[in-house]
C-alpha cells in the first residue's frame, strides 16, 4: 500500500468508509481503462513494438526513422493515457470520506521526483489489477442484469396499468408469471451486487488504483523511456505539424479509405464516389494535382496492371495506419459502453488487439502524407483513364465488326488515345487515333454505303462509273429517307471529341 500519511494530504478525523453504490459502473469503466494501460507495457508488448511497430513502412515513412524519437513518441502518449487515468482516480479520490484519499493530483505530481520512495513490484501490481478486474467483470455483469430488471418492472407495470383500465381483477397466469420473473430478476440483480464494485468500500477500491498509478508511471519510464519529446521550440513546431495534433487525423483516413475502396473496383462504382473524393481532398493537395495532371501528357503511358501494382505498393501500407484511426475513433463514447466488452479486454495486448497511436495517423507528418496521397490520386486518374481506354477500344473495335460484317474485323494497328474529362469520371474529353489508323479509316469510310440505303441497293449497281447519282433504285429505296453520302471526315471528326468537362479523375 502506498502511505500517504507523510505527504501531508490528512486533515481532521478520519471517517467511516462509504459504499460505491452507482458509481460502480464509472469506476469500472476506469479500472478497465487502468487495465489496458498495464496490458501496453507488459514485456511482450514492449518487444512487440520495438520489434514490428517502429520499423513499419507506415512509421518509417510517414512519421520517422529514428528509433529513439519514435520511442519518446510512445512514452509521451503513454504519460497522456496516464493523465487521464491520474484525473478519474482524483475524482474518485476526493469522493472519499476518508480524507487522506483527497486532492490525490498532488500526490501523483510527486512521484516524477519521488519515484524511488513509491516503487511498487510488477507481481504486486498485477495482483491487484486482477482482482479490480474480476470486481469490473461483475459490475459489467449487473449492468445488464439491472437493465434486464427495467424491462421486466416496465412489462409488469404496463400488464397492471392495463388491467386497471378495464377493470380487470390483478389475477391470471400471465401476470402470475410476470411477477415471478421480475422477483427471480431481482434475486439476480442482488447477488450481482454483492458480487461487484456496487457493495464495496470507494477507499478499498482507491488504494489498489493509486498502487497501480505509481507502478505505471516508473514501468512507462522503464520500457520506453523519458518521453520529453519537444524539449526545444523546433521539436514542437515539427510536432504541431503532425496530422493528430492539427486535428486532421480523421479526415485524412477517410480519403485514403476512400481512395481504397475505389482502386479496389474502379469499374462498379457509384457516380459520385469520385466527385466526393475530389470535394475532401485538402487545398493543397487540389492545386498540386492541377498542375500535376497536366504534366501526365509528356509521361510514359503505363499499362492498367502496372498502375494498380504501383497503388498496392503504398495502401498495403497506408492504409492499414487509415483504417486503425478510424478504430481508435470509434472508442468508448458513455459510461455503460464498456461493459459490451470489458471482459475481453483483460486478454488483449498491441500485438493482438489494442491500437496505439504510433499505429494510426496522428503522428504522420502532414507534408509527407500530403505527398503520398497526391501520387495516389494521380495514380487513380490514370488507373481509371487506362481502364476508360481499353474500354474504347474494345467498343470501337466491336461496332467496326458490326458494321462491316462481310468484311474481316478491322484491327487498329496502335491503341486509342483516350483522354478522359478532368472533372467527370463519366465524360471523355477527347479521343485521339494514330496517323496509321486515321488513313485506314479513310479508307473503310470510302467503300462504305450511304445511309438510306439498303443492301439490296448494292445489288442494283451498273457496271458503269459509279457517280453521287449512278444508283439504280431498288424497291427498298422508295420507303428510305434521302442522304447524302458519307463524307470522307471520319478520321479527323474521331481525332478530337469534345464532350464535356466536371472532377480531375
Amino acid at each position: 500500500m502506498t502511505n500517504l500519511n507523510t505527504s501531508g494530504f490528512l486533515t481532521g478525523k478520519i471517517a467511516k468508509s462509504n459504499k460505491i453504490s452507482i458509481l460502480a459502473f464509472e469506476v469500472a469503466n476506469t479500472i478497465t481503462k487502468g487495465e489496458k494501460l498495464m496490458q501496453s507495457l507488459s514485456k511482450d508488448n514492449g518487444r512487440f513494438i520495438k520489434a514490428e511497430v517502429i520499423p513499419s513502412q507506415g512509421v518509417q515513412y510517414l512519421v520517422s526513422s529514428d528509433t529513439k524519437v519514435l520511442l519518446s513518441l510512445v512514452a509521451a502518449d503513454k504519460r497522456e493515457e496516464l493523465d487521464v487515468f491520474c484525473k478519474e482516480v482524483t475524482r474518485f479520490g476526493n469522493h472519499c470520506k476518508d480524507p487522506q484519499w483527497h486532492n490525490l493530483d498532488r500526490f501523483f505530481q510527486k512521484l516524477d521526483s519521488e519515484s524511488a520512495a513509491y516503487r511498487q513490484k510488477r507481481e504486486q501490481a498485477e495482483g491487484k489489477m486482477i482482482e479490480l478486474m474480476t470486481l469490473a467483470e461483475h459490475t459489467a455483469e449487473l449492468y445488464h442484469e439491472l437493465n434486464a430488471f427495467d424491462r421486466f418492472e416496465q412489462d409488469y407495470r404496463q400488464k397492471v396499468e392495463e388491467m386497471k383500465s378495464l377493470n380487470i381483477p390483478r389475477k391470471g397466469e400471465h401476470l402470475m408469471m410476470l411477477n415471478s420473473e421480475l422477483r427471480q430478476q431481482k434475486k439476480i440483480v442482488m447477488s450481482l451486487k454483492k458480487k461487484s464494485l456496487w457493495s464495496r468500500k470507494l477507499e478499498e477500491v482507491i488504494e489498489k488504483l493509486v498502487d497501480i498509478v505509481a507502478f505505471i508511471r516508473q514501468e512507462i519510464t522503464e520500457v520506453f523511456g523519458t518521453g520529453r519529446v519537444a524539449s526545444s521550440d523546433g521539436e514542437a513546431n515539427i510536432s504541431s505539424q503532425n496530422l493528430g495534433p492539427a486535428g486532421l487525423a480523421l479526415h485524412y483516413a477517410n480519403v485514403i479509405n476512400q481512395m481504397d475502396n475505389i482502386a479496389s473496383r474502379p469499374t462498379s462504382l457509384p457516380p459520385n464516389t469520385r466527385d466526393m473524393l475530389y470535394r475532401g481532398l485538402p487545398s493543397s493537395i487540389k492545386d498540386a494535382l492541377r498542375s500535376k495532371l497536366k504534366k501526365l501528357s509528356s509521361e510514359e503511358e503505363l499499362e492498367v496492371p502496372q498502375i494498380k501494382a504501383q497503388m498496392e505498393k503504398i495502401l498495403e501500407w497506408l492504409s492499414p495506419m487509415a483504417m486503425n484511426t478510424l478504430k481508435v475513433h470509434q472508442g468508448f463514447g458513455w459510461v455503460g459502453e464498456w461493459a459490451n466488452s470489458s471482459t475481453e479486454f483483460s486478454k488483449k495486448t498491441a500485438g493482438n488487439g489494442q491500437i496505439i497511436r504510433l499505429q494510426t495517423l496522428y503522428h504522420a507528418n502532414k507534408e509527407k502524407t500530403d505527398a503520398y496521397i497526391l501520387t495516389l490520386v494521380t495514380l487513380l486518374h490514370r488507373l481509371i483513364s487506362g481502364i476508360r481506354r481499353l474500354d474504347h477500344k474494345e467498343h470501337a473495335i466491336k461496332n467496326m465488326s458490326l458494321e462491316s460484317p462481310s468484311k474481316k474485323m478491322l484491327i487498329l494497328n496502335s491503341p486509342l488515345k483516350i483522354y478522359p474529362s478532368l472533372y467527370d469520371g463519366n465524360k471523355t474529353f477527347r479521343v485521339e487515333l494514330s496517323e496509321e489508323d486515321r488513313k485506314l479509316l479513310q479508307r473503310m469510310s470510302k467503300s462504305r454505303s450511304g445511309p438510306g440505303i439498303s443492301k439490296s441497293q448494292d445489288l442494283a449497281k451498273t457496271g458503269r462509273k459509279v457517280g453521287k447519282s449512278s444508283w439504280t433504285k431498288s424497291r427498298s429505296m422508295e420507303s428510305s429517307p434521302h442522304t447524302d453520302h458519307m463524307p470522307d471526315t471520319l478520321a479527323s471528326d474521331l481525332e478530337f471529341v469534345s464532350i464535356g468537362t466536371e472532377a480531375p479523375f
